[in-house]
This record gives C-alpha cells, sequence and structure tokens, in this order.
C-alpha cells in the first residue's frame, strides 16, 4: 500500500475543512512580518495545489514540488486556468529538493514535514531548502506537534461524501515516534458499484527544540515558533505548530 495513490483523487472532497483562505492569509501575515520583499514561493509538498493556486492568484509566482505523481497531477489540472504567473511543478521528494535557481521563501503546509520518518531525511531538506532559498529569504512550515500524534493511538476516524467512503486507523509507537494510519477508502464507479483501495500513511513526532537545532544547524537563524494561525507562541498541547526561520547570508 502506497501513501496518496488512490486518495489523490478524492483529497480535495474530503479536505473541504482545511481553511485554504485562512491559511493562506497566515502565511501572508508571516511574509510582511519578516519584511522581506516576497515574490517568488516554493511550495514543497504542494500535495493537489490547493496552496499554490490561491498564492498563485494573490500575485507570487510559485514553484510547486510533490513526491506523488497522482497529487501533483491533481495539482496541475487545478493550476489550469489561474490567474497570475502559471506555476511551475516538479515530481521530487524534500531531501532530493533540486531547482534551477532560489526563491524569495519557501512555504511547507500541512504537516508535510512529519510525513520524513527519519531524522536524517528532515536535516537533509533543511540543507538543501538552505540551497535553493535566496540569502535573507524566508522558510515557513508546520508540524502535527508530537503531543497530537501520540494522542492518536488507537483512534478511528471517518470521512465520507456522497461518493466516497473513507476510514482511518491510527498506531503510535513510542519507541520510534512514528504514528501509523492504515487508510480503507470506498469510492462509488459510474455503474453504482464501490471500489476499495488500501494505502499507509506514515508521520513521526518532532520535538521543536530538534527542529529548532536542525535549522540552525543548517544556516537559518531567526527560529521562531508559533501556534496554530496565530501570531503567538504555541500554547502547551498545541496540536499544530508553526515555524519560520531565516535563511542566513
Amino acid at each position: 500500500m502506497t501513501a496518496y495513490g488512490a486518495l489523490a483523487g478524492v483529497y480535495d472532497a474530503l479536505t473541504g475543512d482545511v481553511g485554504y483562505e485562512r491559511r493562506a492569509d497566515y502565511l501572508e501575515k508571516l511574509f510582511q512580518k519578516s519584511r522581506i520583499p516576497v515574490r517568488t514561493v516554493l511550495d514543497l509538498a504542494c500535495g493537489t495545489g490547493a496552496m499554490t493556486a490561491l498564492l498563485t492568484e494573490r500575485g507570487y509566482e510559485l514553484i510547486a514540488v510533490d513526491a506523488s505523481p497522482d497529487m501533483l497531477a491533481a495539482a496541475r489540472e487545478k493550476a489550469a486556468g489561474l490567474r497570475g504567473e502559471p506555476p511551475v511543478f516538479l515530481n521530487q521528494s524534500m531531501p532530493e529538493l533540486d531547482l534551477y535557481g532560489t526563491v524569495d521563501a519557501a512555504v511547507c503546509c500541512l504537516d508535510s514535514l512529519n510525513y520524513l520518518t527519519s531524522p536524517r531525511e528532515v536535516q537533509r531538506t533543511f540543507q538543501r531548502l538552505r540551497l535553493f532559498i535566496a540569502p535573507g529569504g524566508l522558510l515557513v512550515f508546520d508540524i502535527n506537534s508530537a503531543a497530537k500524534l501520540a494522542a492518536l493511538d488507537g483512534q478511528v476516524f471517518l470521512d465520507e461524501t456522497e461518493d466516497v467512503y473513507c476510514v482511518w486507523r491510527t498506531e503510535f509507537d513510542r519507541r520510534s515516534r512514528c504514528c501509523r494510519y492504515w487508510v480503507d477508502l470506498f469510492t462509488r464507479q459510474a455503474d453504482g458499484a464501490w471500489r476499495r483501495h488500501g494505502e499507509e500513511h506514515r508521520q513521526r513526532a518532532y520535538e521543536v527544540e530538534e527542529l529548532r537545532a536542525w535549522l540552525l544547524e543548517a544556516g537559518f537563524n531567526r527560529v521562531r515558533t508559533y501556534g496554530d494561525c496565530r501570531m503567538s507562541g504555541p500554547r502547551e498541547g498545541e496540536q499544530r505548530i508553526f515555524f519560520s526561520a531565516i535563511r542566513g547570508r
């Protein structure tokens, strides 16, 4: 079972409550807070390209990168006919990021970094980002907190629409700090029959201080943490934590 194969085609239908507009507003607040002129933006692990599309229509020039060909195909389709400069799409994993030049800012949204289940992969990703963010440029990403992932152990979640039925079962391993999600996805076919797909997703819990240390080691500075879409710091037990950092000169 692979992640984001069958799920790519129904991802948008199942994530209608994410609030992308509000999150795009928040990213722009962090752009403005940094006082860095931001024109070119890397959307790392762009998924189906919802944030790519929003930022493009707000006047930014986007490079969108994702490791899943299926998610990237959905992102390309979504970008057709957008106002603004057409995004550039690249099929790459985060640790193997390789751009043709630099960007003013990079964003990595919706806990995509947690999908890197090896600390070495996270460190490598930060190193690659430093290469392709311009000196003085901005990095923004968010994570599912360690507290959130640990609390998911043994949980079952259900998402459904008229044509999609999706069950998520979770297990958290405290030794590996990994949360495994088993996904059973049922989609209604044109003839009314239902087709079943299975996927497995894994996310690793990271502590704020280890991520901060790896950012500093990679050459970033002014590392700041925030609560979920807030301009203040994370609270105890925060479910989602945002990071911002400046690429050192």
